[in-house]
């Protein structure tokens, strides 16, 4: 594999750095780097990326960061290509109802300059912290709404095979944390069909959405919720019933204030953070009967580690 990632690091040219951590680039902002890393700032520069990686075979690890919200880097880094859109890919364009976002904005400013502009139907995207490509791909949500009740198509281009075109929500079969992009497609723009409004009542509700945050969600070095909530039921009500809020594995601990929030130390490690993920998906199934689905992505570990991991005591 590392003469693989040679002869693609030395096909990117200019595109490509070797060794960059990767782990400053997510929300949890702990972990190692990647082996070849590609801050592409356009269209034309990640069509370059697809050009080399679809000559190069699928079974070359690939990884696509926007805000790495939703991301836990192992602290020994990944093996592979890391894909990270640049400020190239920031754009909103608006016109009328109909709104085009590139893959990176930032889905809180997405719902600010949406909301100055007078349109409604994404102030709920405030309090979600990661990008446009992130939140197309996990169908991100919040606050009763999803990105599907909005997303009219999106822009993909595949790494793999090439391929470049837009995809209609319905090909991209958006549920719950879920959808139809794969790990190799990078999401360069979305478009978002939204309703004429008030831009005074828009703003005042996305400042009753960052309040709620306040008081209900902690801040710090977290990627949001770690697992996805079982139907009819809430993953940070389980892992409270299983006595697990502040429970601590070295520089990582379930939140005191929500439950279902793992919190990294400043400095700590991208590994304290996955061993307590696996120590309370565990303790809940061991507990309370209920395996949790884990929301977060994490890279760079062997998955047989799993089973040697101690249990909460």
């Amino acid at each position: 594999m590392a003469a693989d990632l040679d002869r693609i690091g030395a096909a990117l040219g200019d595109l490509a750095q070797r060794n960059v951590p990767i782990g400053p680039l997510t929300t949890y902002r702990v972990g190692g780097p990647a082996s070849v890393f590609c801050d592409v700032a356009s269209e034309a520069d990640l069509r370059r990326v697809a050009d080399v990686l679809s000559g190069a075979g699928s079974d070359v690890p690939l990884l696509v960061i926007g805000k790495g919200s939703n991301l836990l880097v192992a602290d020994g880094g990944w093996e592979g290509v890391c894909v990270h859109l640049g400020e190239g890919f920031s754009a909103i364009d608006i016109d009328g109802v109909d709104v085009v976002a590139g893959g990176a904005v930032a889905y809180p400013v997405l719902a600010r300059r949406t909301a100055a502009a007078g349109l409604t139907g994404m102030e709920w995207a405030v309090g979600v912290p990661g990008s446009v490509g992130g939140a197309v791909r996990m169908n991100a949500g919040g606050h009763g709404a999803a990105t599907r009740d909005r997303l009219v198509r999106a822009h993909l281009i595949d790494l793999v095979t090439g391929a470049d075109r837009w995809h209609s929500v319905a090909e991209l079969d958006l549920s719950y944390r879920h959808s139809a992009v794969g790990p190799g497609q990078v999401v360069a723009a979305a478009q978002f069909r939204l309703e004429a409004g008030d831009a005074r009542v828009a703003a005042e509700r996305i400042a009753e959405i960052v309040r709620w945050r306040r008081e209900n969600q902690p801040g710090g070095q977290n990627a949001g919720s770690v697992f996805t909530n079982p139907p009819g039921d809430s993953a940070g009500r389980l892992v409270d019933e299983a006595g697990l809020k502040g429970f601590r594995i070295g520089s990582a601990a379930v939140s005191d204030k929500h439950a279902n929030f793992i919190q990294a130390d400043p400095a700590g490690s991208a590994d304290d953070v996955r061993r307590l993920v696996v120590a309370v998906r565990r303790a809940v199934a061991e507990r309370l009967g209920v395996e949790l689905e884990v929301e977060v992505q994490m890279v760079g570990w062997d998955p047989s580690l799993e089973r040697a991991d101690p249990p909460c005591s």
